[in-house]
């Protein structure tokens, strides 16, 4: 049974509810490491779906994903192409084999650096889609700049045409339990984002504890993040099974408490089908079916969609496919 939540525990934003900070809620907070740990392996030792239900999962998983380029060296080619690809994630036959060619399948957004946003924004456009465009900022991904700057690189992204804002949070006021700093600060990046969703990234592997974890979900969802996300990609380690149970759980608990639905985005290292078929499992297992669409549920991810759609040509033809038979992502 849902909690009923007194409603002086709102505060109005533009874009997602938002809570005034509760920090005697964070204060009670301790993770039971060993039980998260055993979950984690029974979910990694799940037998996959397979053949027609494993193809719609597939398809499924395609839908959620935050097509991604962050490159050091991308250009606008490299970005016109990735967004051609997030409209046409996989080939038109596969897609007519399977009776689905008729569904707009596309990826769920196309995520980039905030100087490419406008590149995506002019490819799409030009594609004649309404694929959302996210946009990192905050100093991605090490966040280590002034709180001005990242403000700004905030609002430079939406007014270049971003929807959706991945913003990465100052680990440092983690690791020292400045919760009410990091609470602060996120506001503040509600406020820049507009109308824009906020995405909130955590950096799991940088914060030194599971507990640490699920306070600083919590911060998050408190502050009015539409989503929060595991990682950048670009930290030692990123999205993993025993981090992505304890920020389900904390978007678990938050629902009961205050009746808001927050999404969840694992991010960094998500290569396979057989990946993204156990994180959707994840998702469905904890969070329950209404989390199972792009609305609530992201993948970041480079190179995932290129190995879904060879396992769908495999699907298909009974074989897989040579680098010759599908178009590069």
């Amino acid at each position: 049974m849902m909690a009923v939540t007194p409603s002086w525990l709102f505060l109005s934003s533009l874009s997602a509810m938002a809570f005034y900070l509760d920090l005697s809620w964070i204060s009670k907070i301790q993770v039971n490491k060993p039980a998260v740990l055993r979950r984690a392996e029974q979910i990694q030792a799940r037998r996959p779906v397979k053949k027609e239900w494993q193809a719609a999962w597939l398809l499924k998983a395609v839908t959620c994903i935050d097509l991604t380029t962050l490159s050091g060296d991308d250009t606008a080619s490299n970005v016109q192409r990735l967004c051609y690809k997030a409209k046409y994630p996989i080939r038109e036959d596969l897609l007519k084999a399977l009776n689905m060619h008729d569904k707009g399948i596309t990826t769920a957004a196309v995520c980039v650096y905030p100087a490419r946003v406008c590149d995506a924004v002019k490819a799409l456009k030009a594609a004649g889609c309404d694929i959302p465009v996210a946009s990192v900022a905050t100093g991605f991904p090490a966040g280590q700049t002034h709180l001005k700057t990242r403000l700004e690189e905030i609002r430079l992204a939406v007014e270049d045409g971003a929807t959706e804002i991945d913003v990465v949070i100052n680990r440092t006021l983690v690791l020292t339990g400045q919760w009410k700093a990091l609470y602060d600060e996120i506001r503040q990046f509600r406020k820049a984002c507009g109308e824009a969703h906020l995405k909130t990234i955590l950096a799991t592997g940088e914060l030194g504890s599971l507990t640490n974890v699920y306070k600083a979900s919590m911060i998050a969802m408190m502050a009015g993040s539409d989503f929060i996300k595991t990682s950048t990609g670009k930290e030692t380690v990123n999205a993993t099974f025993p981090v992505a149970i304890v920020m389900l759980r904390a978007i678990r608990d938050f629902f009961w408490k205050t009746g808001n639905k927050v999404g969840f985005k694992p991010a960094g290292g998500i290569r396979s089908a057989k990946d993204s078929l156990v994180w959707l499992s994840l998702i469905k297992e904890e969070l329950g079916d209404e989390w199972m669409k792009p609305e609530l549920f992201r993948i970041g991810a480079s190179t995932l969609l290129a190995d879904i759609e060879r396992q769908i040509y495999h699907h298909v033809t009974g074989r897989y496919a040579a680098y010759h038979d599908l178009p590069m992502s």
